[in-house]
């Protein structure tokens, strides 16, 4: 192993039980409270994850080698498109289908760079997939690109809605909130989503997945103010998840809806730098009961485990992948809900 000089950096090479090397890199910083933050990688595919402890190291290091080839090729020949796959959760989304054997189709909207670093990451899994580009608040670019989705795969197997516009195109408050930024954030999120899911289910057969990436306290709560367009369209969102599911259950095609915490690499990301270091500081000192944010790769671990055919009778549910933070009582201090 070798350390870097200002943030600790070293290389790990581990032989695995059918003599395959495998090099990982190790990345970490103490914080001034003296906690370890970091995260360890797999050089050959890109995997990412989160390490809070020296212990951490070994567990994740040991996780990704002794998982299985049957475990990394349970979605070997299947076909999924993921929208706004070109970075954050979509990219951690995108990332976990291919490492489980699916051609992945990644959708953008602007930034093609990003887009691409996804699908280089796609392929060093040894999947495949493409690029496409959409705005899914316009309905006839939504039935563009399932049409270039069919015409590359001839058919679907899995569906994940997770493209949101920026944050710029919606963020304002219930009493300034123009229409046209309402009608953006109900058109890219529950009117997308119904287009799409009828475009989808033609090239659908049975044991199809559709999954709607939500925000549920957006919904459900009224305290972010600037949230109120996203938030009531998101509800939406999950409404039909529910609707849906009634209907394309005698097909055997099942749909759910996930809803993140805040998440590194994602929207919290585009916020300012304090608000970003605030929000790490709420979640670790108690907030998500785990003590940590979650990353894009564990949402993507949800999403593989709800299209797995193991979660054929889980449908029209939503599922909260957050650590535990909506378990947590808002009312009281922590300190009394601690004892």
């Amino acid at each position: 192993m070798t350390a870097g000089k200002r943030r600790a950096r070293y290389i790990a090479r581990v032989m695995d039980a059918a003599a395959v090397l495998r090099t990982f890199v190790v990345r970490f910083a103490r914080t001034s409270a003296g906690q370890i933050r970091g995260t360890v990688e797999q050089v050959r595919t890109g995997r990412r994850e989160l390490i809070q402890t020296m212990e951490d190291i070994g567990r994740v290091i040991a996780a990704m080698v002794l998982r299985t080839e049957e475990d990394t090729m349970s979605f070997k020949g299947k076909h999924a498109l993921v929208t706004g796959g070109s970075r954050g959760i979509g990219r951690g989304i995108a990332v976990k289908l291919a490492e489980s054997g699916a051609r992945v189709a990644i959708h953008y909207y602007a930034n093609q760079a990003a887009a691409k670093e996804t699908l280089e990451r796609v392929r060093k899994h040894g999947a495949d997939g493409f690029l496409v580009q959409a705005d899914v608040s316009r309905m006839e670019d939504v039935q563009r690109m399932f049409g270039e989705v069919r015409q590359a795969f001839g058919t679907l197997d899995i569906f994940v809605a997770n493209a949101r516009p920026e944050a710029a195109k919606f963020y304002q408050k219930p009493m300034d909130i123009s229409l046209e930024a309402w009608d953006h954030a109900m058109d890219s999120q529950a009117k997308a989503f119904l287009v799409g899911v009828r475009e989808a289910v033609p090239i659908m057969s049975q044991g199809g997945r559709i999954l709607a990436i939500t925000y549920a306290p957006g919904g459900q709560k009224g305290t972010w103010q600037p949230w109120v367009a996203m938030g009531s369209a998101k509800a939406a969102l999950e409404s039909l998840v529910r609707y849906f599911a009634v209907t394309l259950a005698p097909h055997g095609i099942t749909v759910n809806s996930v809803s993140p915490g805040l998440t590194d690499d994602s929207v919290l990301n585009s916020f300012p730098q304090a608000a970003v270091d605030a929000a790490r500081s709420w979640h670790a000192s108690g907030w998500t009961p785990m003590g940590r944010m979650g990353t894009p790769a564990d949402i993507g671990n949800v999403v593989a485990l709800l299209c797995s055919p193991d979660a054929g009778w889980i449908t029209g549910q939503l599922i909260h992948a957050d650590g535990g933070a909506s378990l947590v009582d808002t009312h009281l201090p922590l300190e009394m809900q601690r004892g």
